[in-house]
């Protein structure tokens, strides 16, 4: 899939599953059920014990679907280019590093930074970013999208961390072009409720479709 239509898909769906997992088998099973809740977009962290081999699983299963694979908590060149390499299609960092910036461009394939300040935006904009991550979005509150689009009024930014289906809406109200979405999520995970997890991912889908609407 090219660059900018995965970029339009997360753009166009919205909320991204940031999946974390105690066993590559609960990794595993969080992502079908937060498939079937129907988000589209799936951000497999690099904390899941084996996570290349559980990009792989999931790339091959969702291969001709209209479900997006990507990396998340990726922290250097080597682990992006593998992650590529497995299949995702996006990579996603909790920091800024330039040289995984620079091998993405040189794969076309989508990265999104963390970023914290306005600095660090801007480095990420001068080396192609199409979206910066905004994280931990929680220790500022839906406030600093706005704070951030201040000077940088054509920026695109994700937050992540601490978004939830009650507060969705003040997020895209904000200015963010997407959200990424973990603990709030996959909450049940812990406890083996998997039933949970798919319904959490349905509110997810429906407040974001919802503010949208409102916005």
């Amino acid at each position: 899939m090219k660059r900018q239509e995965v970029l339009k898909k997360i753009t166009d769906a919205g909320v991204v599953a940031v999946v974390r997992g105690d066993s590559k088998e609960e990794a595993l099973k969080i992502v079908e059920a937060v498939a079937k809740g129907g988000i589209k977009i799936m951000e497999l962290t690099m904390t899941v014990p084996n996570p290349i081999d559980v990009i792989k699983e999931v790339a091959e299963k969702y291969k001709g679907t209209d479900i997006v694979v990507g990396a998340g908590t990726v922290l250097d060149t080597e682990t992006a280019r593998a992650c590529i390499l497995a299949g995702a299609e996006f990579i996603v960092s909790p920091s800024l590093d330039v040289e995984t910036l620079k091998l993405c461009n040189r794969y076309k394939i989508v990265v999104m930074p963390g970023v914290m300040t306005v600095k660090d935006a801007i480095t990420a904009f001068e080396y192609g970013v199409d979206v910066v991550k905004v994280f931990p979005a929680n220790l500022y509150g839906p406030s600093v999208i706005k704070s951030f689009k201040g000077p940088l009024p054509q920026g695109d930014f994700m937050p992540t961390g601490g978004v939830t289906v009650a507060n969705i809406h003040e997020w895209v109200e904000a200015g963010a072009v997407a959200v990424g979405t973990g603990g709030d999520l996959t909450k049940g995970a812990k406890t083996g409720d998997f039933e949970l997890v798919e319904k959490t991912a349905r509110q997810f889908v429906e407040a974001y479709k919802k503010a949208k609407e409102n916005k």
